[in-house]
């Protein structure tokens, strides 16, 4: 088999480890699929194991967010210790966030892609990516909105992204950062919804 397409079924298929499922199921009992939101992310995670055990919820929610970020970068630097060109890890990049928001372990099910995303643009794009996880922890602390900060620190990532690169090296594109955000987006919509409506909870 062709080794780009061996490297991009294992980006899909270990970015859709759904750890916060996992985590939440082995260690509080609780299946977060069926709690909370139902996302099976860091915040959901946080928020519903917080009922049981505020202590347990923080390592937990840790653990979800570092796992669910390393899951993305790790494919990608295999990817790049093997010499695979920048169009190879702009695609592995992508398929990590697919991967993690449409599981196939959880028929097609899965996570918001926020922690999966900045994880593989943090490789990608360092300084844009340190930009828009500074601007995303500002905008929590103030708003305590999770939702909303996620998408405002991944519009500083594209607009960092743009000043710093107006040409992606390698690739002269900046499509695959507008697929990974729009897939976020697109996960984002329920919780965008609750917003307007002024139902969406707080961190």
């Amino acid at each position: 088999m062709n080794i780009n397409i061996m490297l991009y079924l294992a980006a899909y298929l270990i970015a859709g480890i759904p750890f916060g499922y996992l985590l939440a199921k082995q260690f509080a009992g609780v299946d977060i699929k069926n709690e909370g939101s139902g996302n099976i992310g860091a915040t959901n995670v946080l928020r519903v194991v917080k009922e049981k055990d505020p202590k347990l919820a923080k390592k937990l929610g840790a653990a979800t967010l570092f796992l669910d970020a390393i899951k993305g970068i790790l494919v990608i630097l295999v990817a790049k210790t093997l010499g695979a060109p920048e169009s190879v890890l702009w695609t592995i990049a992508v398929l990590a966030v697919a991967g993690h928001c449409f599981s196939v372990f959880l028929f097609f099910e899965g996570g918001k892609g926020v922690a999966t995303g900045f994880g593989v643009l943090l490789v990608m794009m360092p300084v844009p990516a340190l930009i828009a996880i500074a601007v995303w922890l500002g905008a929590a602390k103030g708003l305590k909105i999770s939702s909303l900060s996620s998408l405002i620190g991944l519009a500083a990532f594209i607009i960092a992204s743009y000043v710093m690169y107006p040409e992606v090296p390698g690739i002269g594109s900046h499509a695959p950062i507008w697929i990974i955000a729009f897939i976020i987006f697109y996960k984002h919509i329920p919780n965008l919804v609750r917003l307007f409506k002024k139902e969406e909870g707080k961190v």
